[in-house]
């Protein structure tokens, strides 16, 4: 084998290689692989592992954040809806509202003013009733005056009062109210 190596060894010098150069080169390569890889397993490796993993945890926890944000947009959406729907619900209910006390309003002024009106005539018919009666007595009275005056003698006033009373009641349409028109 030395033999053979010699034998190889004066061709390979031929050509300008050091073959004792390039062994020992062999074995330098060697032990830098042996000791880069160990180096690159024990150090950058797992360094390079672990940075890795983060980087995927990030992306992992940036599309969490991505899903989260699309649901609380989604949730917020949805809240806007309903929190819509409740304003709409309670301009409604409002209008509604108003519209029922502007009714009642209304019935209560209705009802006082067909009770002021009431009370207008009942008081319009008092002052009527009271007009007719002090035309009745003021017109006895004149009654008596001119008899007195006709006759030229003091008559009892009382007992014809009585008798002009009664002979108004008598009168057709003065004591039935249909004079009163």
């Amino acid at each position: 084998m030395i033999a053979t190596i010699l034998l190889e060894a004066s061709g390979i010098s031929k050509l300008g290689i050091n073959l004792p150069g390039l062994i020992a080169q062999f074995i330098n390569f060697g032990i830098l692989l042996v000791a880069f890889t160990f180096v690159f397993k024990r150090l950058v490796f797992p360094m390079m592992d672990e940075r890795k993993k983060r980087i995927e945890e990030g992306l992992h926890a940036s599309e969490d954040a991505k899903r989260r944000l699309a649901e609380a947009q989604t949730e917020v959406s949805g809240e806007m809806q309903r929190a819509r729907q409740e304003a709409q619900a309670l301009i409604a209910q409002a209008s509604q509202t108003s519209a029922r006390m502007a009714e009642e309003a209304r019935v209560v002024a209705r009802t006082e003013a067909e009770a002021i009106i009431e009370r207008a005539r009942s008081e319009i018919q008092l002052e009527r009733d009271a007009a007719v009666q002090e035309i009745r007595r003021q017109f006895g009275d004149l009654a008596i005056t001119a008899a007195e005056r006709v006759i030229r003698r003091n008559l009892d006033r009382a007992a014809q009062h009585d008798l002009i009373e009664q002979v108004l009641q008598e009168a057709p349409g003065a004591g039935d109210g249909s004079a009163r028109n």
